[in-house]
């Protein structure tokens, strides 16, 4: 029979030159190796690390050679910090692939996974020439994180380094290209003087800088409060693709990628980036700039519609604060739009606009022009509105002499020659106007039109509510969490209690609700009543959750019944003598037994 020598391994009988021997079919070993057992706990590494980047936060620090799933748990744990020398993220050395092609290809593993390639296309997100800066970049990174998922904001204390309200100095001039990082950090002008920009001074952080240059996005503070920042590049930016020294036929192609406009790569490196601030529960603006989408034939097959669709699938998974803001002279076109609503989660995310020069539509003034006032209905207007042409009509009526109404026809053509590049330009103008942040405000798909000097403030008070409203909503919804039968709060419902309860408050209207500061003010004084209105909100969700159980008729407020009893029995056991009197006294009371 089949011989298993102490489970070790496995062998047949058989015959040998008519010997009987035994042929081993398997080794199984005495203890664990380098076999599949390693791939599993490589696998079982891969799935908790996987799982851990939306429960911690998860960061690599790549200070040396990195391979196989090495490399994989770089990618799972997202955020990657990478030495720049002698240190690649690989899944095979290149001697290996060597020999795999039968010549030497590859000179060094950097080849493979360097910075070059890794920092290049967003697998590292910061590249750092040495482990101290390499350390010193990871702890700055923490500084910006909670202590704990879902634990307060690390806030830090701004005085002597900048103001909570100032003016913001820089503004972008209209038509004119310009770095996007200066609306964040602020620049020196061409007489050397500071101009401010949004967020602290000094405290922006750039993330993914040598991925998608067509987009911009880091860590800041605001009045020290840590956010997350998206912003778009207005610039021609180029994509470069490095030549495969195992292809002799390659050669590295630099592609232009136009500023305002999302390219695959930088449409999932947005989708990436509110992703990461989302597992660092961090609040999140961006600077929205973009014309649409690229959709020619080559980022159509670089799956654009795909990149673009996780940038929705992001911000609806989203639980902290977003506002969506456009610049002064930015524009936010069609499927641009579509992907930045605040409809996508209405009950974190903003829009808001810079007063007067900032501009939103499905096209842009020209092509609205272009559809909507062609060329013969601006001839029909000119014959509308011009009292020469409506005199040259008239004549055209009333004359039978056949010289005269050619000679007339003749005038009316010039005469529409000479005015239609006016009417052409009145007509992108009448179309810009219904672009405008007040109209977007008035049809209800902003917040508010800002003032950009103002913005810093504005979005200061604004995040300051909005981190405290977010904080009793999740208090409100983990209070109504208490049982199958009632429905659970959405956070919009929680939003809309919340108004109840401050307009319930004397001397508290409707349109203070929307003054961030009264509301902050409302909160702190309210701030026992509120803690009161939580715990009774609590017992109305378990009255009504015990009501619905025993009404419900039938077998269920039979089974239900005799469930709350036995609960109630289980209970008292556990309670000592003074509790059960008082329990006792309760339950008479409430019962006027």
């Amino acid at each position: 029979g089949r011989l298993s020598i102490k489970d070790e391994l496995n062998a047949v009988p058989m015959t040998l030159d008519g010997q009987q021997v035994y042929k081993i079919t398997d080794i199984i070993g005495s203890e664990p190796d380098l076999g599949v057992e390693n791939l599993k706990g490589s696998g079982l590494i891969a799935g908790e690390t996987s799982a851990a980047y939306n429960d911690i936060f998860t960061m690599t620090v790549v200070l040396g050679r990195t391979v196989g799933i090495g490399a994989y748990l770089v990618r799972l744990g997202q955020r990657t910090i990478q030495k720049t020398t002698a240190s690649p993220i690989i899944l095979t050395g290149y001697q290996a692939l060597n020999k795999l092609m039968g010549c030497d290809v590859y000179s060094t593993n950097d080849q493979l996974g360097g910075p070059g390639i890794m920092y290049s296309n967003g697998v590292s997100h910061l590249a750092e020439p040495d482990h101290l800066r390499a350390v010193i970049a990871a702890v700055e990174w923490l500084s910006f994180v909670p202590s704990s998922r879902g634990g307060l904001l690390p806030i830090t204390d701004i005085r002597g380094v900048d103001e909570i309200e100032r003016p913001i100095e820089f503004c972008p001039s209209p038509n004119t290209p310009y770095d996007p990082r200066y609306l964040i950090t602020g620049c020196e002008n061409e007489d050397g003087k500071w101009l401010s920009g949004f967020f602290d001074k000094g405290s922006f952080q750039e993330a993914l800088s040598g991925w998608a240059k067509t987009v911009v996005i880091g860590r800041a503070r605001l009045g020290g409060i840590p956010m997350g920042v998206i912003a778009t590049e207005n610039r021609t930016a180029e994509a470069i693709k490095p030549a495969d020294p195992a292809d002799v036929k390659a050669s590295e192609a630099v592609i232009q990628q136009a500023g305002c406009v999302w390219f695959p790569n930088s449409a999932y490196k947005t989708a990436q980036a509110i992703n990461d601030f989302r597992t660092e529960d961090l609040p999140l603006i961006i600077f929205a700039n973009w014309r649409g989408f690229s959709g020619g034939q080559r980022d159509m097959f670089d799956e654009v519609l795909k990149y673009g669709s996780l940038i929705v699938d992001a911000f609806v998974a989203y639980e902290q604060p977003v506002f969506v803001f456009i610049p002064p002279y930015a524009e936010i076109r069609g499927g641009a739009w579509v992907v930045l609503d605040a409809s996508i989660n209405a009950s974190v995310m903003e829009m808001y606009a810079s007063k007067g020069s900032a501009r939103g539509g499905v096209l842009e003034a020209n092509g609205a022009a272009s559809v909507k006032y062609r060329t013969k209905d601006l001839i029909i207007t000119m014959h509308r509105l011009d009292d020469k042409l409506k005199s040259l009509d008239a004549q055209l009526k009333t004359t039978e002499d056949t010289g005269e109404v050619v000679s007339i026809k003749a005038a009316i053509s010039d005469r529409e020659k000479s005015l239609l590049p006016v009417y052409e330009q009145i007509a992108v103008q009448f179309c810009d106007l219904h672009d405008t942040p007040c109209r977007m405000k008035a049809v209800g798909v902003i917040e508010n039109d800002v003032e950009w000097r103002n913005a810093r403030t504005y979005f200061f008070w604004r995040l300051r509510r909005k981190l405290a409203e977010f904080d009793l909503r999740k208090k409100m919804i983990a209070a109504a969490d208490v049982g199958r039968g009632v429905k659970a709060l959405t956070p919009l419902e929680a939003s809309a209690i919340m108004k109840g309860w401050f307009l319930e408050t004397p001397g508290m209207t409707a349109a203070m609700w929307s003054d961030d500061k009264v509301m902050l003010q409302w909160m702190a004084e309210s701030n026992h009543l509120l803690e009161d209105k939580v715990i009774q909100l609590t017992r109305d969700c378990v009255v009504q959750e015990v009501y619905q159980v025993m009404t419900a008729g039938g077998n269920t407020a039979v089974v239900g019944t005799s469930g709350i009893v036995e609960g109630i029995a289980r209970a008292c056991q556990t309670m000592n003598a003074e509790e059960k009197e008082k329990f006792k006294a309760m339950l008479k009371a409430s019962l006027q037994l």
